[in-house]
């Protein structure tokens, strides 16, 4: 029922016991970074740059799957967007999903 001593003594490893069992786990992390949060960090990154870049004109689909064309960019980050003749609505910009059509700026 109780380790000899022998056993007890087997038992105890060296400082290269400890450093072997924290490796398994230093690998599952460097394999989450890189298979998890990396790519959604560079997903997010375009996303902000896409948001940055919507101005007067574009046609855009928020979340919500409405589609319509940009009519007005506020600082405030909102948008107003055309989805019909007439009808504006407005959008926070970080609910746009997609952009479109992107207007081309005028030549100077």
């Amino acid at each position: 029922m109780f380790a000899t001593p022998a056993y007890a003594q087997a038992a105890a490893g060296g400082p290269m016991a400890a450093i072997q069992g924290f490796v398994p786990l230093i690998l599952i992390f460097a394999i989450m970074y890189f298979l998890l949060i990396r790519p959604q960090q560079k997903k997010v990154k375009e996303h902000k740059a896409m948001i940055e870049a919507v101005r007067r004109g574009d046609q855009v689909i928020t979340q919500g799957g409405i589609v319509g064309k940009v009519t007005k960019v506020k600082d405030d980050g909102e948008v107003e967007v055309e989805i019909a003749p007439e009808v504006r609505i407005r959008v926070v910009k970080s609910t746009l999903a997609q952009v479109v059509s992107k207007t081309e700026p005028a030549a100077s």
